[in-house]
């Protein structure tokens, strides 16, 4: 159970301590606040005003580990905090269940690495973290539910008009995906979230439903990808999977071949990701 009283009061003592200028806000509007407003931290990490209003006056239910996770990013908590908040929103952070505490000095990684699209993911492929260049290249995270902020998912059923394939068959990226899953499950046995994701694809989707039968495990690791994206067109690149230590975080980083096309349209894709950050600001 979460303790709602302390989660209302420590949010809002966050909130206010975070200045607009650390939030990478404008800061010439006159403000009544000395902090962020609600309004503000509800568009950068993805929820409504609503419901930050009532976390804060302690009426809401307790926020989903995502969430948790999109509070801590947006209000550049400390280890120790994110792990206070996990704990009074009702979530465990032991090993038996899958992490989703991204430690600061993993944020700053991904906000430091501006020129190549970067993503964290939990060991579950949660995403938690990304830079604009991700979301120049993979579409915008914030518009898509919570629930679907997951790359297996996405793989499976995603409409997005940014597709990517393995450099064998799609089948073989589609098989080492679930493989991949199916390790997660058997590796966090007393977290239902690993099982609850197969049981809903496999609901949704025909193709992973054939591959979850096999009872293949095995780990997804690095390859080279083909990036089929509806501005830039077709990106060879080389995919980079680092796994934390602590937490079992997944931190896929993107690069192409210096001098090559790709690596030119890359270049393309952050000036996009720049006006990406432009615009969320002003809205």
């Amino acid at each position: 159970m979460s303790d709602s009283g302390e989660l209302a009061a420590v949010l809002r003592v966050w909130r206010e301590r975070l200045t607009p200028h650390l939030a990478g806000l404008p800061t010439n509007t006159t403000r009544r606040t000395k902090g962020l407003r609600r309004e503000e931290l509800a568009v950068l990490a993805g929820v409504s005003v609503d419901y930050i209003v009532r976390l804060e006056q302690g009426r809401a239910s307790a926020p989903s580990a995502q969430v948790c996770a999109a509070l801590a990013r947006v209000l550049q908590l400390n280890d120790t905090e994110q792990e206070h908040l996990f704990r009074l929103a009702g979530h465990a952070t032991g090993s038996g269940h899958v992490s989703q505490l991204v430690p600061a000095s993993i944020r700053r990684l991904v906000e430091r690495t501006g020129e190549r699209p970067v993503a964290v993911f939990d060991a579950m492929w949660n995403l938690l973290l990304w830079n604009p260049l991700w979301a120049a290249l993979a579409g915008d995270p914030l518009q898509l539910r919570e629930a679907d902020r997951n790359l297996v998912w996405l793989h499976f059923t995603s409409t997005s008009d940014c597709h990517m394939y393995g450099p064998g068959s799609t089948e073989a990226l589609d098989a080492s995906l679930v493989a991949d899953l199916r390790r997660t499950t058997g590796r966090y046995p007393a977290d239902p979230q690993p099982r609850q994701l197969a049981a809903r694809l496999n609901e949704t989707s025909p193709q992973f439903r054939e591959l979850w039968q096999r009872h293949e495990i095995a780990e997804h690791g690095p390859t080279i990808k083909r990036v089929v994206h509806s501005d830039v067109g077709i990106l060879e690149l080389d995919c980079d999977i680092l796994t934390t230590q602590r937490h079992n975080l997944r931190i896929v980083l993107y690069t192409a071949e210096p001098g090559s096309e790709s690596d030119s349209r890359l270049a393309l894709l952050a000036t996009i990701g720049a006006q990406y950050v432009r615009d969320a600001t002003r809205s």
